[in-house]
């Protein structure tokens, strides 16, 4: 549909229903013959229908956030410089708080002690947390491989062995 304006100079198109996915199609078809199509970006746009473009990265974090709560999840959003308490580390990272405070005590986390209340940088806590995810792939790697190597893997393929 297009309505042209009074003065004959301006036109406003509007498509409608298969009239987008045509056109759609029209502009995959310039790109493939070599056409320069520019890329669309991301963008915000509010309800004054004022635009703002998203960098990639801040997209692909804003489809995560959107997903998560999609799901019935609650999002949290905090600076990596953040200082937890032991119970929001503890918690973030799946552990009892008393377990927490012995990976503090024992070096395996840094952390700030002010006054009686220990205080654990997030960043510092990814950081553990990607470790021990990295030691545990590690260690399922080895124990496949030598699964691998002990035959253990020929052992049980095919059927079970008759009981009876």
């Amino acid at each position: 549909m297009s309505t042209r304006a009074a003065s004959g100079e301006a036109t406003t198109y509007l498509l409608e229903g298969s009239q987008l996915a045509e056109v759609v199609d029209f502009v995959a078809e310039l790109a493939r013959r070599g056409v320069a199509v520019p890329e669309p970006k991301p963008a915000l746009v509010g309800a004054d229908g004022r635009r703002v473009e998203v960098p990639g990265p801040v997209f692909d974090a804003l489809v995560q956030v959107a997903t998560a709560m999609a799901h019935g999840q609650g999002v949290t959003v905090i600076p990596q410089n953040a200082l937890l308490t032991t119970q929001e580390a503890a918690e973030l990272l799946g552990i009892s708080r008393p377990t927490l405070v012995r990976l503090l005590e024992d070096g395996e986390i840094p952390y700030e002690q002010r006054g009686r209340h220990r205080r654990i940088m997030l960043a510092d806590l990814l950081t553990y947390q990607a470790s021990m995810h990295r030691q545990r792939r590690e260690a399922l790697d080895r124990m496949a491989q030598e699964g691998q190597a002990a035959g253990l893997y020929e052992a049980t393929a095919g059927p079970p062995p008759r009981t009876r």
